[in-house]
C-alpha cells in the first residue's frame, strides 16, 4: 500500500477497478480545511484520461507494472504477433488494445510490451522510428521557398505533413508523440 504522499509522475496505482498511471499530481493544502491532492490520471486499460481529488495520507494498492523488450514479427489480420527476445515465446495482442501504434509498427521492431501479472497493457514505442514513404504527389521546383507541405502516405498507412522536397521511396524520421515529420533518415 502507497500513501497519496508518495505520488510523484509516472507512479501505477489500482482502484476503482482500473489500473492508473499518474501523469499531473499537486499537493494542496488550503488555509481552510484539511489537504488533498489533485492528480490527472490515465487508464493503463481503456487509455481515458481522469481527473482524480484524493484526502491527504488516503492509501492505496500499487500496481506493479513490468515492461519487456519484445520485437514486433507481422500483423496477422486481427493480432499483432511479438517475440520476447530473450525466451522466443510470441505474444499475441489483439488490434483493438492497439490504437495509434499500430501506424509506426514496421516488422522486426523492438519495442517494449506493458504488462501487469499476465494481462498485456500495451506497447510502448521509441520515440521516433524511420518510416518510407509509399505514396506522395512529386514537388515542384521552387516551392520549397515557400516552406509550405504536402501530404504523404507512409509504408503503415499513415499521413503526415511534410516539406516538398520530400519524394516517394525516401526513408523519414517520424514522432510516435504526436505523429510530426521530424527529418530525413
Amino acid at each position: 500500500m502507497i500513501s497519496t504522499s508518495d505520488f510523484k509522475n509516472g507512479l501505477t496505482i489500482q482502484f476503482d477497478g482500473g489500473i492508473w498511471r499518474i501523469v499531473e499530481f499537486q499537493h494542496v493544502k488550503p488555509g481552510k480545511g484539511s489537504a488533498f491532492v489533485r492528480t490527472k490520471l490515465k487508464n493503463l486499460r481503456t487509455d481515458g484520461v481522469q481527473e482524480k481529488t484524493f484526502r491527504a495520507g488516503e492509501k492505496m494498492e500499487q500496481a506493479i507494472i513490468e515492461t519487456k523488450k519484445m520485437q514486433y514479427l507481422y500483423n496477422d489480420g486481427e493480432n499483432y504477433v511479438f517475440m520476447d527476445n530473450k525466451t522466443y515465446e510470441q505474444l499475441e495482442i489483439p488490434g483493438d488494445k492497439l490504437t495509434d501504434e499500430k501506424n509506426y509498427l514496421i516488422e522486426n521492431m523492438e519495442v517494449s510490451v506493458i504488462m501487469f501479472g499476465e494481462e498485456t497493457l500495451g506497447v510502448d514505442l521509441p520515440n521516433t522510428v524511420n518510416l518510407k514513404v509509399a505514396d506522395t504527389e512529386p514537388g515542384i521546383r521552387g516551392d520549397t521557398a515557400t516552406g509550405g507541405t504536402k501530404s504523404a502516405t507512409l509504408e503503415t498507412g499513415l499521413t503526415v505533413q511534410v516539406p516538398f522536397f520530400v519524394n516517394q521511396y525516401d526513408v523519414l524520421i517520424i514522432n510516435t508523440t504526436d505523429g510530426t515529420y521530424v527529418s530525413r533518415a
